[in-house]
């Protein structure tokens, strides 16, 4: 794309205003590992331009964030990454992408409270970093789904990935791209339907 298109584009979506008539806030979550994609799945989908809390890794992380399969990123969230999806005259998500490395990961709870819902972003590669992610959200009681972003060809099939995670069936495990668009916002859309059909469960199986 030229330049002249992409600077369009970024005004497009800085401008963005928020609609008069919205009156429902949904937060979705957007968690994960180190550099497995989180603040290019935020945005990618955003309506608005994202804010970003990234600063430049240096020479003090050497030793503390694992670069294993990331080693040429050069810069890291801080706090959160923040966009803005509206999904008709009332209804509008949020999302908030949390920082991935170990020692942020105590901002975790706080991003969590209030949450509609969460993507969890998985890299084949180091799938080990996902389980705490997943782990905590089972214990708050936070419905997610998890996202495969691709770097290339995949090297394990989906089941592979479900059986690594030890992921129940219930939960959606979806190939995206997070660079892609609509492939995040297929994302989205299946933590939605997964959202709707565990009301739908509870309502049933209320006496």
């Amino acid at each position: 794309m030229d330049s002249n298109g992409s600077d369009t584009a970024l005004l497009a979506r800085s401008a963005a205003p928020l609609r008069s008539t919205a009156s429902d806030g949904l937060k979705i979550v957007v968690v994960g590992g180190f550099g497995v994609g989180k603040t290019t799945l935020v945005g990618s989908v955003s309506e608005i331009r994202p804010l970003n809390t990234e600063e430049t890794m240096t020479k003090a992380g050497e030793g503390v964030d694992d670069l294993t399969g990331v080693a040429g990123k050069r810069s890291t969230t801080v706090a959160f990454d923040f966009g803005r999806i509206t999904l008709d005259d009332r209804h509008v998500l949020y999302l908030f992408g949390a920082p991935g490395q170990e020692r942020f990961w105590f901002l975790w709870e706080r991003l969590f409270a209030g949450a509609l819902g969460a993507v969890v972003l998985v890299d084949t590669r180091r799938l080990a970093e996902s389980w705490y992610a997943i782990d905590r959200l089972e214990h708050h009681g936070t419905p997610f789904v998890v996202a495969r972003n691709n770097f290339g060809e995949p090297e394990h099939s989906l089941a592979e990935v479900r059986a690594a995670l030890d992921l129940p069936e219930h939960v959606p495990l979806i190939d995206c791209d997070a660079r892609d668009r609509d492939s995040g916002k297929q994302v989205l859309i299946g933590l939605v339907r997964h959202i709707q059909q565990l009301a739908v469960r509870e309502l049933e199986e209320t006496p």
